[in-house]
């Protein structure tokens, strides 16, 4: 039976790509039953007829998986972050790159809007950029009107399945229509009421840009650590877990135990005061969660 890539999810059915072309599928019965549920990005083995009545028969094994949004074998995570309208936080930031660190995607940091920012606020994004590059992370500055920093992205898509994810508003679409102007996605304005983008993405789809296919996704504006054990936390801040190789004690939380070489770090001014700080915001937040039965 041929194999191809689910591209497409909507309604309840899946469109998989094979050999340029899409073959419209719908699920089998018996995938509910054993709670499967096919994603965006799945490598799946498929029979049709022709390319509107096909039908999924199997889901291969996946790298990794997203549930918000909900995509598999996911390369790299584009994370696009406003300057302004709304302004750049780095605790949401922070809370998505943990995210992605746990499930072992690769993240870009894309801060758009640059063309917004006043000489105040360009300094202190510059400095922010300075910070996540020491942290091991790339850091993009893009303006989707001037297309200022969009040749960097370029490269960082060939031959990748990325995800563009980030608040609602703060110019998803807009980045994807320079990377392919004939996509036209449509795109709004900030709500002045609710000061966020109103949603303008509906489902997930994978978008060829160049060689690579680009996920856009739902924005959204809260992430849950739902499966993410206080253990593991310090793996999913990388400088974090570099220092921690000078902890004295193993298993060390770095927040009450004695020669701690993370707080050695941020008493230097190595790690930065905030992303500590989240770091101890997030972990209580992990070890205050319910438990699920």
């Amino acid at each position: 039976m041929p194999e191809g890539k689910i591209i497409k999810a909507l309604s309840g059915f899946y469109y998989v790509l094979v050999d340029g072309e899409l073959i419209q599928c719908r699920g089998r019965g018996v995938f509910r039953k054993n709670n499967i549920t096919p994603l965006v990005g799945d490598e799946v083995v498929f029979q049709a007829e022709n390319n509107l009545e096909g039908y999924i028969m199997e889901v291969k094994e996946r790298r990794n998986e997203l549930f918000r949004p909900p995509i598999a074998n996911v390369d790299q995570a584009i994370l696009v972050f406003s300057a302004v309208e709304p302004d750049f936080s780095t605790v949401l930031l922070d809370r998505f790159l943990v995210l992605v660190e746990f499930n072992h995607i690769e993240p870009l940091i894309c801060i758009t809007k640059m063309d917004l920012t006043n000489n105040e606020q360009k300094q202190r994004l510059e400095a922010h950029k300075e910070q996540y590059k020491a942290a091991g992370y790339e850091v993009i500055l893009t303006s989707s009107e001037t297309e200022g920093g969009i040749e960097q992205l370029y490269p960082h898509v060939e031959n990748k399945i990325s995800v563009f994810a980030g608040q609602s508003g703060v110019g998803k679409s807009s980045l994807l229509n320079v990377l392919r102007p004939d996509l036209e996605l449509k795109t709004d304005d900030i709500s002045s009421h609710l000061g966020r983008g109103k949603h303008t993405t509906r489902h997930v789809e994978l978008i060829k840009i160049g060689n690579g296919l680009i996920a856009d996704t739902p924005g959204f504006s809260s992430l849950e650590f739902t499966g993410i054990e206080a253990e593991a936390l310090t793996s999913c801040f990388p400088e974090l877990q570099k220092a921690s190789e000078n902890c004295k004690f193993r298993g060390c939380f770095h927040i009450s135990e004695p020669k701690c070489g993370v707080k050695q770090s941020v008493e230097s001014g190595e790690i930065p005061d905030y992303r500590y700080q989240h770091y101890v915001d997030f972990l209580q937040e992990i070890k205050d969660r319910k438990p699920r039965y």
